[in-house]
C-alpha cells in the first residue's frame, strides 16, 4: 500500500469513525491528463460509516471532504466517493 493512500485511509478512519474504507488509486489510468501533471493522485474511495446515517449524497461527500482535509490540496487530484450507511 502506498504512503499516500495510507495517509488518506488513516485521515477517513479518524474523520469518519470507521475501518471499512476501500481504497484504489487510478492515477495510472489518466497519465497525460492535466491534473496528473501536478503529480496529484486519482482515487476511488468505497467507505462504510455510521456517520451517513439519516444523510443525503451532497452531506456525506461534504463529510468525506471534511475528513481530508488539506490531503485534497497536497496528495488528492480527484475523488470517486461511494459512501455509505452501516445498513446499506
Amino acid at each position: 500500500m502506498s504512503d499516500r493512500i495510507m495517509r488518506i485511509r488513516e485521515a477517513l478512519q479518524q474523520g469518519l469513525d470507521t475501518d471499512d474504507i476501500a481504497i484504489r488509486d487510478d492515477s495510472h489510468l489518466h497519465a497525460g491528463h492535466v491534473g496528473a501533471q501536478t503529480g496529484l493522485g486519482h482515487f476511488h474511495a468505497t467507505i462504510r460509516s455510521p456517520r451517513f446515517s439519516g444523510q443525503n449524497a451532497i452531506n456525506r461527500h461534504r463529510l468525506v471532504y471534511e475528513a481530508l482535509g488539506e490531503l485534497m490540496q497536497t496528495d488528492i487530484h480527484a475523488l470517486s466517493i461511494r459512501a455509505l450507511a452501516p445498513e446499506e
